[in-house]
């Protein structure tokens, strides 16, 4: 079969598209997947380079998200069929995540644990399905699990174009938060404002802080006057202090990655001054990603796919977003 294969950790030059990948087979509990659709985040642009504690078993195929059709059952298999169509939840159970620490999505087939399983509604297509677990989970946590925004909050989102980015934008927005979205460019802050947010900031012209700041006036230490409920904020680096810095007294810091750098500037004095919250959230688990699912299947949320690229490009699609110029998800259909 073709498969994107990691070869040794380095640059996306490691990366290879093979066309003799053994076919995998379905050990007892497991069943092989046809993959109808995978999409990258920006965890495999880490696995690519190689991550500190982490033994990556090379070669492997990459990719944490699939979705597709059962095309072969283990023996044990119960409660599914040949022909089901699924979503996968991409954590396997005793060994970590598929694209990482086992083969993953960006093939013609995958072997999936049985228990990773989860069925996909009608009217929810490959592509949609493929675009939730890493990206829409991680913020299905963060926002609705822990509830952390509430109708009315002012919600200022760091990173509003990548895969969580647009997520949060779009789960903010169904929780009737006022969203102000960051971007990197105009071109990307007119689609975020298309896709719902009230105000866009450039980054790279605006400090976003003091944008906020003059916008809802400067926090206050007595009252709850000035500044924005709730900053999400997973790049870290130097956005961490100006994020602290824009938060009104008893708001909440939202945290659940760290693309800029993991060891950033802190100011402890805006923390117990404000009584500030920082709020840390960890993945995602099943019930995020069925509750999505419902989600796209009533119509209440889509998720934002940049574009659909067939496997021969699908390094390509992981330099796109290693290099922030797209808007939501690079799905590959194998």
């Amino acid at each position: 079969m073709k498969a994107l294969i990691l070869e040794q950790h380095g640059d996306l030059d490691q990366l290879r598209v093979v066309n003799d990948k053994p076919r995998p087979v379905a050990a007892a509990g497991h069943v092989v997947v046809r993959v109808g659709a995978s999409s990258f985040n920006y965890h495999d642009v880490f696995t690519v380079k190689g991550m500190p504690g982490i033994k990556v078993p090379l070669p492997v195929v990459i990719g944490l998200d699939l979705a597709g059709t059962i095309t072969e059952l283990g023996a044990g298999v119960e409660g599914w069929a040949l022909g089901d169509r699924v979503l996968v939840n991409p954590l396997k159970p005793g060994v970590g995540l598929m694209g990482e620490m086992t083969d993953g999505g960006m093939a013609e087939y995958a072997a999936v644990d049985a228990q990773q399983l989860i069925p996909l509604p009608a009217g929810v297509s490959f592509e949609q399905a493929a675009a939730l677990p890493v990206a829409y989970g991680t913020a299905h946590r963060m926002l609705i699990t822990h509830n952390t925004v509430k109708k009315g909050d002012r919600v200022l989102i760091l990173g509003a174009s990548g895969g969580v980015g647009t997520a949060c934008v779009i789960l903010a927005k169904h929780l009737g938060a006022e969203v102000i979205a960051c971007a990197g460019s105009e071109e990307k802050a007119r689609a975020l404002k298309a896709l719902g947010a009230d105000h866009v900031v450039n980054y790279r012209e605006t400090d976003f802080s003091k944008w906020a700041i003059g916008q809802y006036g400067k926090p206050q230490r007595r009252t709850t006057e000035g500044g924005v409920d709730v900053v999400i904020n997973f790049t870290g680096g130097d956005t961490w202090r100006p994020s602290l810095k824009c938060l009104k007294r008893g708001g909440i810091l939202l945290v659940c990655g760290a693309t800029a750098g993991y060891d950033p500037q802190e100011d402890l004095r805006y923390v117990w001054s404000f009584e500030l919250t920082i709020k840390g959230s960890n993945s995602f688990y099943r019930d995020n990603l069925e509750d999505l699912l419902l989600m796209i299947a009533d119509g209440r949320i889509n998720p934002v796919i940049d574009r659909v690229l067939p496997l021969e490009q699908a390094a390509e699609g992981l330099r796109l977003i290693r290099d922030r110029e797209v808007l939501g998800k690079v799905i590959v259909a194998p």
